[in-house]
């Protein structure tokens, strides 16, 4: 019964890591659109301020 528990532990342990590692992806895809979208922005107010 010990190596069940065992089992099972490390079954949702790699479970929790998977989890997390997509939402980490996720969080990061959601963080460099961010900062692309802070860029186009300043690059069209300064190209807009020129004319």
């Amino acid at each position: 019964m010990v190596h069940l528990s065992v089992a099972i532990g490390r079954f949702f342990e790699a479970l929790l890591w998977a989890l997390a590692r997509g939402v980490g992806v996720m969080a990061g895809w959601a963080l460099l659109a961010v900062v692309v979208s802070a860029v186009v922005a300043v690059i069209v107010r300064a190209v807009w301020r020129r004319r």
